[in-house]
């Protein structure tokens, strides 16, 4: 895969670092002039993918989350949020609309859901204890807005 541009973040896993992540990664991804819409529903797809990871991949510890945004060909986005925290242990069921590990947080389920609407590719990898790595990617559409 060719890489036109890239960065790496890492930032703790804090939830105040959400709104972090969403911030670097529209300043990265703004290279590529995309619409407002294609912009908001990257910046949608990152904040579940960040939030998900601070809330149940480190369930109240502290760790890292890693992010990877890419400019591939074609005006294609490429995001990789990663966390070394516990693990899913059914990807697939996870995936799935109203699932929630943290029901008492009074979570909606949604997460995985939200990153599937607004973004062309959704992968999820995940080892119980290891950790999870949500890959991202959306192809842009019209030029700029």
């Amino acid at each position: 895969m060719k890489i036109l541009n890239e960065i790496k973040v890492i930032m703790p896993s804090h939830s105040v670092n959400e709104s972090t992540a969403r911030a670097v990664i529209s300043s990265f991804v703004i290279q590529a002039d995309p619409t407002v819409e294609e912009l908001s529903d990257i910046r949608t797809a990152v904040s579940e993918a960040v939030t998900n990871a601070i809330i149940h991949g480190y369930r109240n510890k502290s760790g890292n989350i890693e992010i990877t945004a890419r400019l591939l060909p074609e005006r294609t986005i490429y995001i990789k949020i990663r966390d070394t925290g516990c693990g899913i242990e059914d990807v697939e069921k996870a995936m799935q609309p109203l699932f929630t590990t943290a029901p008492e947080e009074e979570r909606s389920g949604l997460g995985f859901s939200v990153m599937q609407s607004f973004m062309d590719k959704l992968d999820v990898k995940s080892k119980i204890g290891k950790g999870t790595s949500v890959v991202m990617r959306k192809k842009l559409g019209g030029l700029g807005e």
